[in-house]
């Protein structure tokens, strides 16, 4: 058997450490926004390249938080991916904005810079990208289309914790929003999230923002929400965050392993010499995709498929979004990813590659 992933073999090396942590958690009495979690924020700031971090209960979280602190005008209008997970486009609903969204490149996956321009009117206020399956965004380019309209860059970090654009970390290019869901490549044992960001206003607004909106104790200068990552999730947090760069060169190897071994006849993911590609998904293409999961579960290999429906045809999204992408379409109709899990071995790999060869 091969599982496509498997938690307690992924966090496995980390759990002799977090059980020695728990008692002076325990000891401490304080589990709310306590020493762990300012210490995992510093951390965590220092690998992003950031001057600050703001831990949240979740990466959805961290993304209507972003939005909400920049009090845009309702239905102003924030480009997406048309082919995003769902968190992204219900984010900007829920900060009670339009999600305008733009077609991806069919290389790369990502949003394609080159049809984000056609989207922009005066309503426009930012670009919230998402570097999918771990693959940094085309940012020099967003870069440029960002100042020359004068728009914030929001970054979707949730698969992509240490991932690279010529030597930059994600999540410092603009406001940086980051997901700990466990099985991303820093996962957490439970939700978490958070917002990275250069800016010392912002920075302060957030802080309070997730607190209630308050600044000091029973005192709430802004309408915020109650988002605190816990201390317990930080504590595993920061045992793991010393193993992430480990974690995503282990799965930049088991990629490459794909890539060599895998059929010409499947569409493979592209590496870039200007990034660094953390691979929380390997994701494949073909027209046989469903042949090839049905195959592979019967020979107790697991794969996954992220994701089955385009945005644009999620029911409880059609009045939201109305129009046709068929790159979208093409992308989650053909869609399949592969085990590369931290805990996964090359001959896993090899395994899994043979296996798709024969059944083609």
């Amino acid at each position: 058997m091969i599982d496509y992933e498997n938690l307690n073999k992924t966090n496995n090396e980390f759990i002799k450490e977090f059980d020695e942590k728990l008692k002076s958690f325990y000891d401490s009495g304080w589990y709310i926004l306590g020493e762990n979690v300012r210490k995992f924020e510093e951390e965590y700031a220092n690998f992003c390249n950031t001057k600050y971090c703001v831990s949240v209960a979740s990466g959805l979280d961290a993304m209507i938080i972003a939005l909400e602190i920049h009090e845009f005008e309702k239905e102003s209008e924030i480009i997406v991916a048309s082919n995003t997970y769902i968190a992204t486009i219900l984010a900007v609903i829920r900060a009670g904005l339009k999600p305008i969204l733009v077609e991806p490149s069919i290389e790369s996956y990502n949003i394609d810079p080159k049809k984000i321009e056609e989207k922009i009117t005066k309503k426009t206020k930012g670009i919230l990208i998402t570097h999918l399956y771990g693959k940094p965004c085309q940012m020099d380019e967003i870069k440029l289309i960002s100042k020359r309209f004068d728009l914030v860059i929001f970054e979707d970090c949730a698969q992509a914790h240490g991932a690279k654009y010529g030597g930059q970390v994600v999540g410092s290019f603009g406001i940086g929003c980051h997901s700990f869901y466990p099985t991303k490549n820093l996962g957490a044992i439970g939700d978490g999230g958070a917002i990275t960001t250069n800016n010392p206003v912002l920075y302060q607004k957030i802080k309070a923002y997730r607190n209630y909106g308050s600044e000091k104790k029973y005192h709430n200068r802004y309408t915020g929400i109650n988002s605190r990552l816990d201390e317990i999730q930080a504590v595993f947090l920061r045992i793991k965050l010393r193993s992430l760069d480990n974690i995503n060169d282990k799965k930049f190897q088991l990629a490459k392993i794909y890539n060599d071994l895998l059929s010409e006849e499947i569409i493979k993911p592209i590496i870039s010499e200007n990034e660094k590609h953390v691979f929380h998904i390997y994701n494949v293409r073909s027209d046989k995709r469903d042949k090839i999961k049905n195959e592979l579960l019967k020979q107790d290999i697991k794969t996954e498929i992220h994701y089955p429906v385009a945005p644009h045809n999620q029911i409880g999204y059609k009045s939201h979004i109305n129009r046709i992408f068929p790159i979208s379409d093409k992308i989650h109709n053909t869609t399949l990813s592969l085990p590369i899990a931290y805990f996964h071995e090359e001959k896993d790999i090899v395994k899994v590659s043979k296996a798709i060869n024969s059944i083609l």
